[in-house]
């Protein structure tokens, strides 16, 4: 299934249906008096949170959306029915943007959670509406209210509980597929991955997290150079961010710096992240290099550095004990109410 995760959208609610004009006329009856009834209200559009979607795939193949539009008002007091709402089911995670892409409408951050994208138009007043003592026969309706229409943005921004930073070809992808059952593509080229993969990490019974690993980040990403910056999104709620650093590189201190630059540049809040630091493929490398390069890159960062090999398995078990329990601290205060300092007590 083709990853995708931005869509422009049209959506259009419901006309009002036409209010009517009629009159009671039965057999004996002298005064029968108008008895024109309402439109049905137009339907609505909302776009919902699901769990079943990771992708706004969909959405490539349709762009417009249109709700039902209400009935119209009959004679014998008869109301036209309500026009059926449409409900647009999107991935968990999505963000809705106004058609500027800047005005947030909505962030679909938790399943099941739904917002109203366009409202339905009322429904026409019948001339029964209008009767008065002074009009007893109105010949007029109203029509039903103009549907709203609207060109919205979708952007989904994955939700996992670690990000996987890195250069490309720092060893991501044998990572993720090395602690999780995810299948990503794996090879000795720069961008082989090229769009963000998911996996799930089993660390004990109960106990699990959720991976992201993004299409790598070169120098300039942030200016557009390479597939550019625009994957950071789907690490921005992670609960930490896993840094793996190519240790057969020369310079790994710089190859540190430039992807500090770069989630920099991208946002100042999730360079403030929780960032665990680790050297790559040390299976590569004899002792007296690793300990060289990891001095250095300790040296560069200031943070303690794990080393691990993605291939053989090395050093994978502490640091997937330390990412476990930086998610659980994570889930911990999301659940833990916010304090109410308004000093009002029930």
């Amino acid at each position: 299934m083709k990853f995708l995760d931005r869509a422009k959208i049209y959506v259009l609610s419901g006309r009002g249906g036409d209010g009517c004009t009629s009159f009671r006329r039965e057999k004996y009856v002298e005064f029968g008096g108008p008895n024109g009834g309402d439109g049905g209200n137009g339907g609505n559009v909302y776009a919902e949170a699901v769990e079943n979607l990771n992708t706004l795939i969909d959405f490539r193949y349709t762009q417009h959306f249109k709700a039902q539009k209400g009935v119209n008002g009959m004679g014998s007091d008869m109301t036209g029915a309500a026009g059926e709402d449409l409900v647009i089911k999107v991935p968990t995670g999505t963000q809705i943007f106004e058609e500027d892409e800047e005005t947030l409408i909505a962030d679909l951050d938790t399943p099941g959670k739904k917002v109203l994208l366009a409202k339905g138009g009322n429904g026409g007043f019948g001339n029964a509406r209008f009767k008065t003592s002074v009009n007893q026969a109105p010949r007029r309706a109203n029509k039903g209210q103009l549907p709203e229409e609207r060109t919205i943005w979708l952007r989904l921004k994955l939700i996992a509980d670690i990000g996987l930073l890195g250069l490309p070809n720092a060893g991501k992808s044998t990572f993720l597929a090395a602690v999780s059952a995810a299948k990503p593509k794996i090879a000795d080229y720069p961008f082989t991955t090229l769009h963000p993969q998911l996996g799930v990490v089993r660390v004990g019974p109960g106990r699990s997290f959720t991976l992201a690993d993004i299409p790598g980040i070169i120098e300039g990403a942030h200016e557009g150079a390479g597939i550019g910056d625009r994957f950071l999104g789907h690490v921005e709620r992670c609960a930490a961010l896993l840094h793996l650093v190519d240790g057969t590189q020369d310079d790994v201190a710089e190859a540190y710096r430039i992807i500090r630059n770069e989630v920099s540049q991208y946002a100042e809040e999730l360079a403030d992240r929780t960032e665990v630091l680790a050297l790559n493929k040390i299976d590569a490398l004899t002792d007296e290099v690793i300990h060289e390069k990891q001095k250095e890159l300790e040296d560069a960062s200031g943070k303690t550095v794990h080393l691990l090999s993605g291939v053989t398995g090395q050093g994978l078990e502490p640091l997937l004990h330390k990412l476990m329990d930086l998610t659980t601290a994570r889930r911990k205060e999301e659940m833990t109410p916010e304090a109410d300092d308004s000093g009002w007590v029930p």
